[in-house]
């Protein structure tokens, strides 16, 4: 089994800056890619950000040269640096694993991620 448990969501106003942190336990050594996604209300969940086992990333058009994600394997800890945050990055984001090595790169898709964790709301007030 896997747990997933983020933190550091809160609000902020445009233009600001917040770090999600995800800290991963149970079963760590299978968890190798890693992602965000979000869900703004009465949208779709949509990807954000993954990170594969080789260190490879991919960003979403609306968060690319904003948003950062990163893997500390020592910590067992996924993180999602924001930056320059804009009101439509509010919503509920997500902390996803999977148990493989690589993930298509195209594209951030919930169907190659197997583990969720709860959410932290992030507001951006303009």
């Amino acid at each position: 089994q896997v747990q997933l448990v983020e933190s550091g969501g809160g609000s902020v106003q445009a233009g600001g800056s917040l770090r999600l942190s995800c800290a991963v336990s149970g079963d760590t050594h299978s968890t190798v890619s890693m992602g965000w996604f979000r869900q703004a209300p009465g949208k779709e969940r949509e990807g954000v950000a993954q990170i594969d086992g080789t260190g490879y990333t991919t960003y979403a058009d609306s968060v690319k040269g904003r948003f950062t994600i990163s893997k500390d394997n020592a910590k067992n800890t996924l993180y999602l640096q924001m930056n320059s945050l804009k009101p439509e990055d509010t919503a509920m984001y997500y902390c996803a694993a999977a148990r493989r090595w690589w993930v298509p790169r195209g594209r951030v898709e919930e169907a190659n991620f197997g583990y969720w964790g709860q959410g932290p709301q992030v507001t951006v007030s303009s």
